[in-house]
């Protein structure tokens, strides 16, 4: 494979120009288009840079156990820090907004939403209807905001990790979209861009029943957990649409039950996190897809703390 090659393949992955290509490499963008046009070669210390993140945005770079126990156990501390994260969302208006415009914009985007985060504020705060935009993204955005809405004050009665939780979950994102809202699917599915086999929907309710029984066990490992039962409940696929949306409210509600914060997801990572979750649901590897999650949940920390995340 020739640099360019390699090149291209970290920049679509981590959807990045290539000016912001050359920013992280930290190198001018006059060197980058250099090395990409085959006019000059990188020098052998960027050159191992290069080769290592590619392998890391393809999903075979492998992740050290004592890497990875540190991210987390430096995300265990924060969440110390915070007594309790959802009562803290409840009671802070402007942090509670934060949480469902990123959550609500990111992952409608995973799923093709046209709105950006400019119109996804205006559509679920100001009730503003965009004639430039379909009303199916602009009540999907809505309902998100209700499902999320939903979500924190049911988590922050004690209520429990399970199915029917799932359930009304969809039944709140998908009302008005879809006429199956709230209800499993009765027909084969597949999962665009992947060879991926999903279940027969004649097991859905079985599998459910065990996957939303590994979602509701105690664990002293979260996020090793919530990688494990996103991988099966993507597999599942339950619904005939909205799995990618539900299941990631499924892993907000696991995080705040643990006192953890939101994971953000960002819409420009999509094939980050798509290719991190195929090797999870394929190699029963979880590690990269649990690194990933400490990145995003780093970012939730961020919201919650006030700072800006770009």
């Amino acid at each position: 494979m020739t640099l360019k090659q390699k090149l291209e393949i970290i920049r679509r992955m981590l959807g990045l120009t290539q000016a912001k290509l050359a920013h992280r490499f930290d190198v001018s963008f006059a060197t980058l288009n250099s090395w990409w046009n085959g006019k000059s070669t990188p020098r052998a210390k960027m050159q191992a840079t290069i080769d290592e993140l590619f392998l890391e945005v393809t999903g075979q770079k492998i992740i050290p156990a004592d890497v990875l126990t540190a991210k987390k156990q430096a995300l265990q501390q924060k969440s110390f820090q915070h007594k309790n994260i959802v009562g803290e969302i409840l009671t802070n208006p402007d942090i509670r907004d934060q949480f469902i415009l990123k959550l609500t914009y990111n992952s409608n985007s995973i799923e093709g939403s046209t709105l950006n985060e400019k119109d996804t504020a205006a559509v679920i705060f100001d009730n503003i209807a965009l004639p430039n935009k379909s009303l199916t993204e602009q009540l999907e955005a809505k309902n998100h905001q209700t499902a999320l809405n939903y979500l924190f004050d049911y988590i922050s009665k004690m209520g429990e990790i399970n199915e029917e939780m799932v359930v009304k979950l969809h039944s709140i994102l998908m009302n008005g979209v879809r006429p199956d809202a709230g209800k499993y699917r009765d027909h084969a599915v597949r999962i665009r861009g992947t060879d991926l086999p999903t279940a027969n929907y004649l097991n859905v309710p079985k599998l459910m029943l065990l996957v939303m029984k590994d979602a509701a066990n105690k664990t002293d490992d979260i996020i090793l957990l919530i990688a494990k039962v996103h991988s099966k409940f993507e597999q599942i696929h339950p619904f005939s649409d909205g799995n990618g949306r539900v299941g990631r409210l499924l892993m907000t509600a696991m995080l705040l039950k643990y006192n953890f914060v939101p994971a953000i997801i960002k819409q420009q990572q999509k094939q980050l996190y798509y290719t991190y979750l195929y090797k999870a649901q394929t190699k029963e590897d979880q590690s990269q897809l649990e690194d990933f999650l400490c990145e995003a949940i780093a970012d939730g920390f961020d919201v919650l703390e006030r700072k800006d995340i770009k």
